[in-house]
């Protein structure tokens, strides 16, 4: 399928809009070709409605195999973050900018991929019927495809980074790093100032949430 021929995900959305149908319909999502390489769709998890709610990039390889958001090494970060800084994640809706794992073989394992803009387009639709579900007071992009993703437009995390904006998505949005640049940097210089800049920002939304 070529990528100008993408027809978008907005075909396979449910009539019923309810996490169980949300869910089903996205595993037989078509949208884009990612689908082709993935083991299953991974779609969102965690409670509705809820008031926060955590867009990531997409599934990793762990994800991938387990069909959960969020539980490899960057789920582990991310969990560990949230708690200490008091947010439980049980009350957490978590999801993904796109539903499916787009990797690259290197050898015996297969590593991330980042999605094009179109592929996040194309899952955008799905993305949407969350938030009419989930109805959040706050949206948290980690990252700059979730960021893309959210606000309908091709971002620099810089530019957004610490920042409540309104998005084109409708809640009001916070962009933090993704977990995921966290592990990457571990061990190396910078960490621990990163490390403790996402933590500060996890604060700042606790603190939005509980104003």
């Amino acid at each position: 399928m070529a990528a100008e021929a993408y027809p978008g995900a907005q075909e396979f959305l449910p009539r019923q809009r309810d996490p169980t149908h949300l869910r089903r319909a996205a595993a037989q999502c078509r949208g884009c070709d990612l689908y082709r390489s993935a083991t299953q769709v991974v779609f969102g998890n965690g409670p509705t409605p809820a008031e926060l709610m955590l867009v990531g990039e997409q599934p990793g390889d762990s994800e991938d195999r387990e069909g959960e958001p969020f539980v490899g090494p960057a789920g582990e970060l991310l969990s560990q973050a949230l708690e200490n800084v008091g947010i439980d994640r049980e009350q957490v809706y978590v999801t993904n900018a796109v539903k499916h794992f787009k990797w690259e073989a290197r050898g015996k394992r297969r590593i991330h991929k980042k999605p094009s803009l179109r592929e996040v387009r194309a899952c955008t639709p799905w993305l949407s019927a969350e938030l009419e579900v989930v109805q959040p007071r706050l949206l948290v992009c980690l990252g700059v495809t979730a960021a893309t993703a959210v606000f309908g437009k091709t971002v620099r995390l810089k530019d957004y980074r610490g920042l409540f904006t309104r998005s084109a998505l409708g809640p009001l949005a916070f962009v933090t790093t993704h977990p995921s640049a966290l592990l990457r940097m571990r061990g190396r210089d910078g960490w621990e100032q990163e490390h403790r800049r996402f933590l500060t920002e996890l604060k700042t939304v606790k603190a939005k949430l509980t104003a």
